[in-house]
């Protein structure tokens, strides 16, 4: 009996120093820069770009947003994709203010000039700033109606928003190039989207273990890194925490978001998505929400969708329908 306890412990303690070893040295390895990412907003006016704005959050951190003027009964609120900020928004924003939108363009959390970059405080807090961020305006006038606008990693945050407590506060839906999962049917396997992103997948793997066990003081170690620009010009995101990866994606049950969803939503892609199978986004999402709209663009690719002039008339005319 006390080998067989002198063996189990050793298997425990054996354990225990492997995920201790995982999560301690398992640093994600930045990718080589990817041009598809990059180089569609050397076509972008940046000239007119608003200034910054600034709302106090819950916990009294300062965060920043843009807002283009337009119609303050219909306001467009959009969400900026991995590594980015609201400036990656440009070309969308202005498109939609020209058609009539309100729009506001938040530095999500661990962005641009919203807190430390790649991190937040724990899974969750970016629902409580988008939810400040909406009451801070929703104090000076209560728009007739609030579309969320999500882009990539910020397109799978919608859906999240869209399924969970926070559902009721946007009247609508419209995830553009959503990424749903690692492994959802759109995703392109194994191959980091298409090169943008190295993962740390057994320090992921490690942290969820431990996380089960209510143990979450490693949350803000790397477990994505990006493959940005040499110099990192446009002063990008490299990398983002356990915790930040977490809240700024859907559920793990995506499929469960869709279903729960009560406000109407749709979706669309670019034909030519370097980054997702922009063919399987329909049959990704009708998993869950049988008959959803999915508008697919032809000959836009992944950036393309909100920096072209295709991409951007695609987003607006979605926008102007009724879905």
């Amino acid at each position: 009996m006390r080998t067989m306890v002198g063996i189990f412990a050793g298997v425990v303690l054996l354990a225990v120093a492997a995920i201790a070893g995982t999560i301690a040295f398992d640093s994600p390895k930045p990718p080589p820069p990817l041009a598809s990412v990059s180089a569609p907003f050397q076509a972008v006016d940046f000239s007119d770009l608003p200034p910054l704005l600034h709302d106090t959050a819950r916990d009294g951190a300062d965060l920043a947003y843009r807002r283009y003027a337009g119609n303050p009964d219909r306001v467009a609120v959009l969400i900026h994709g991995s590594a980015g900020s609201a400036s990656s928004m440009h070309a969308v924003a202005k498109a939609l203010a020209a058609a009539g939108a309100t729009v506001i363009v938040p530095d999500v959390r661990g962005h641009g000039r919203s807190g430390p970059q790649g991190d937040i405080a724990y899974i969750g807090q970016l629902e409580d700033d988008l939810d400040d961020l909406m009451s801070s305006l929703e104090r000076t006038h209560r728009a007739r109606e609030t579309t969320l606008v999500g882009f990539s990693s910020g397109g799978g945050f919608a859906l999240r928003i869209a399924g969970g407590r926070l559902g009721q506060r946007f009247s609508r839906y419209i995830l553009l190039a959503p990424y749903l999962r690692h492994d959802a049917p759109n995703a392109r396997v194994g191959t980091g989207s298409g090169g943008w992103v190295s993962v740390a997948v057994p320090r992921i793997v490690a942290l969820l273990l431990v996380n089960r066990l209510g143990v979450t003081a490693f949350d803000g170690l790397p477990v994505l890194a990006f493959g940005l620009p040499a110099g990192n010009p446009d002063h990008l995101v490299p990398t983002y925490s356990y915790r930040l990866l977490m809240n700024f994606q859907p559920d793990d049950d995506y499929l469960g978001d869709l279903r729960r969803t009560a406000r109407p939503i749709m979706a669309m892609d670019g034909a030519d998505d370097e980054l997702f199978l922009a063919d399987k986004l329909q049959g990704a999402l009708a998993a869950g929400k049988p008959g959803i709209r999915v508008d697919i663009v032809p000959s836009v690719g992944h950036i393309g969708l909100t920096t072209t002039p295709a991409g951007t008339a695609a987003i607006v005319r979605a926008w102007s329908s009724r879905f």
